[in-house]
């Protein structure tokens, strides 16, 4: 009986234990995973890894802009075009990683009843070649007859490699699910990395049927806790931060690129440079109210480069017309474009179609980047180092 009453004790006070200690992680804002799950976020795909001697491939595609026109000839055969160049240049280029970095789908012309299945037709070749990759969002994926989460949870259904995750519910604001990170490994043994991938939502566009509005186009300003409490996190499971390296991607560049465009070097900030950054073509350009006030991407602008170190670059889409690469000297980090990847979306002859190639030539997370252009076809243009040195006066 005494043996009995002890056992009933003791239960009893473990559901207290258990209940107490969900109330104070539910009231700890942001405090969305264990360490364990910081440590690894991905238990059952493949630890992501460089290469035996070194190295670490990005190899990224943007503005595929599926699904355009798809009631007449012009339309599907963008698609087919691009699904060439996609098969192209992952064999030419042997990627150890793909990065799909926004406007997948141009939301506004595909059909609502089969929008998601372009995922897809974009992830196909990926699932061929068996490259691991994952994806960020822009304005033209959230549109009347598709939405950011719906690309992500298709991509998860039909790719096995994809890396992709939802964010928490409380971060990224309406409509802006895709903040979430990717860890790599100097090997499989490791159990901390040696480069983390970010990816953040700048959102844009409209919210979906019935009743479309104009969604803010900026990285919600939620995402600066999280940036931080994940950090924090890292840090307690791997260690301090300047001992790995990182590189972020989101779609629409951080407003305060577009101030530096009219002081751009040709002979540093090489490529393509036929977009003139206005309305429209950088984060919080113009609000949903029609007001031009800037600012509202700053606390996520802020709490990247506060937390996240060794910040080798932020890469952005969204301008299909820019390849240059700058240093942002408020924060002292250095920006890049991608290059426009599909046959969708506007362009002019003389552009070419191709991505952006991203080389890590060493583990040591304080060593310099090197990227470049790569065209259709084998040509490269704009290549650079991106260190210390880089974009620097004098």
């Amino acid at each position: 009986m005494v043996l009995f009453q002890l056992r009933s004790l003791w239960f009893t006070t473990l559901v207290s234990l258990v209940l107490h200690s969900q109330i104070y992680v539910l009231a700890i804002p942001f405090r969305h995973q264990s360490s364990q799950s910081v440590l690894n976020p991905y238990p059952t795909k493949p630890r992501l890894t460089f290469r035996p001697d070194g190295t670490f491939k990005i190899t990224v595609f943007s503005d595929l802009h599926f699904g355009e026109n798809p009631w007449d000839v012009w339309g599907p055969q963008q698609d087919v075009n691009s699904t060439i160049l996609m098969n192209l240049v992952l064999g030419e280029e042997n990627p150890d990683y793909v990065v799909l970095n926004g406007d997948l789908i141009t939301g506004e012309n595909t059909f609502s009843q089969n929008a998601t299945k372009l995922i897809d037709e974009i992830v196909a070749p990926l699932n061929k070649a068996k490259i691991p990759f994952s994806s960020s969002h822009g304005n033209h994926d959230n549109q009347a007859n598709i939405t950011h989460e719906q690309e992500i949870k298709r991509e998860l259904q039909v790719a096995p490699l994809s890396y992709t995750r939802l964010a928490p519910p409380d971060v990224g604001g309406v409509e802006g699910p895709g903040n979430y990170w990717v860890p790599i490994f100097r090997n499989k043994e490791d159990q901390t990395p040696i480069l983390v991938l970010w990816f953040f939502d700048s959102r844009g566009g409209v919210s979906p049927n019935p009743n479309p509005v104009p969604l803010p186009d900026w990285v919600d300003s939620s995402v600066a806790g999280w940036i931080e409490s994940e950090s924090k996190a890292m840090e307690a499971s791997w260690g301090p931060a300047d001992s790995r390296a990182a590189i972020a991607f989101v779609h629409i560049p951080p407003h305060s690129i577009q101030v530096l465009q009219a002081g751009l070097n040709p002979n540093v900030s090489e490529g393509l440079n036929a977009d003139f950054l206005g309305d429209g073509s950088v984060q919080d350009s113009s609000n949903v109210d029609g007001s031009t006030d800037s600012g509202n991407d700053q606390p996520f602008w802020d709490a990247l480069n506060a937390n996240v170190k060794n910040l080798h670059a932020v890469i952005s889409g969204h301008d299909h017309g820019n390849e240059w690469c700058v240093r942002e000297p408020t924060k002292d980090v250095i920006f890049c474009f991608d290059k426009h990847s599909g046959y969708g979306g506007y362009s002019s002859d003389d552009w070419g179609h191709g991505v952006r190639n991203i080389v890590f030539n060493s583990p040591d997370p304080t060593a310099g980047v090197e990227t470049w252009i790569s065209l259709e076809g084998g040509k490269t243009r704009a290549r650079v180092v991106l260190d210390n040195n880089f974009d620097r006066p004098g």
